[in-house]
């Protein structure tokens, strides 16, 4: 049976991974995906290609140590006005992020590639659009203390499982890829191998 290993310290994808009935291993891969990211955006690279580029760092690094296991990592970015936004360090850079978000459409680039043998061997892009409704302040402020530092785990201080399906007026695109790994690509190409039955 093939080895399959999760690179990710996301408990929201690992969740997505069991729920499927997926059998694996979690490694987190040690990479610093801010100063690549800048790397990369200095060098002029799109998105898309940044958000592909660290989900591959993160596979081949948990790969290279593991080399007969598939591994899966996944990346996500949010674009909006031609800016690549991270994850919010603080709840101030959360408020700042879903004030300037608010009221506007984004796009979400998630991001997987799948390793074995220290060489990718499948990849896959999903996109998602999201227009962020024109909240109220008092809103906002409800929003911020009902989630607390849960809107820190992720690029667009929203959870639409949860509470932060009210942040928006619409939403275009596949539910996991907004999650963050399009879940079902993902298992279209597990069952290919033979992780999964067909």
């Amino acid at each position: 049976m093939i080895n399959v290993i999760l690179a990710s310290g996301s408990s929201t994808r690992a969740a997505m991974l069991r729920d499927s009935g997926i059998e694996f291993d979690v490694q987190a891969p040690c990479i610093d995906e801010e100063m690549i990211l800048r790397s990369l955006e200095l060098e002029g690279a799109k998105p898309a290609d940044i958000t592909d580029t660290l989900a591959e760092y993160k596979a081949r690094r948990v790969s290279a140590s593991n080399p007969s296991a598939l591994v899966i990592a996944a990346d996500q970015t949010l674009v909006y006005n031609g800016k690549i936004y991270t994850k919010p360090k603080d709840m101030r850079e959360a408020r700042i992020h879903l004030t300037t978000l608010r009221g506007h459409g984004h796009q979400l680039l998630s991001a997987v590639v799948v390793y074995q043998n220290s060489k990718p061997v499948w990849r896959h892009l999903g996109r998602a659009q999201l227009v962020m409704r024109d909240f109220s302040d008092v809103f906002l402020d409800d929003y911020l203390k009902k989630t607390g530092k849960d809107v820190l785990s992720n690029v667009g201080c929203y959870q639409i499982e949860s509470y932060g399906l009210n942040l928006f007026s619409h939403i275009e695109g596949d539910y996991f890829t907004i999650l963050g790994m399009p879940l079902l690509e993902v298992l279209g190409f597990l069952r290919l191998r033979g992780v999964i039955l067909k």
